[in-house]
């Protein structure tokens, strides 16, 4: 299973942008998708989960300002990110988690997509 995220770039303080990702392959159910990020000198962490149910975890960091969502249908998942600060510059990896078509357990990454805010 594979997982191709987009939309990071340079935005100023305050600004939003919206990342995404989609996952391919050999796809049966995709259980839990999340986004997670890794800023310079720092360990990678969760931002925010979200169940094929549309439950959601996210980091107190970001709760209220970004909002995550799913189109199970498409097997992509979005990260509207607002208000965004210097403070959430960071490298944002996509992850699901899911079972393929032959029964197996995935846990897959994206290759990272790079967001860097201005102060």
């Amino acid at each position: 299973v594979q997982l191709q995220a987009s939309g990071g770039g340079l935005v100023q303080a305050g600004g939003s942008l919206r990342l995404s990702c989609v996952a391919s392959g050999n796809i049966r159910r995709i259980t839990v998708m999340a986004w997670h990020r890794q800023a310079p000198g720092k360990q990678r962490e969760l931002v925010v989960g979200i169940t094929s149910a549309g439950m959601t975890n996210y980091a107190a960091s970001v709760k209220g300002r970004f909002t995550i969502s799913r189109d199970n249908a498409k097997n992509t998942m979005y990260l509207q990110m607002s208000s965004l600060r210097p403070d959430d510059t960071a490298v944002y990896y996509c992850n699901a988690a899911g079972t393929t078509m032959d029964y197996e357990g995935f846990n897959s990454w994206g290759q990272g997509t790079q967001v860097t805010v201005s102060s």
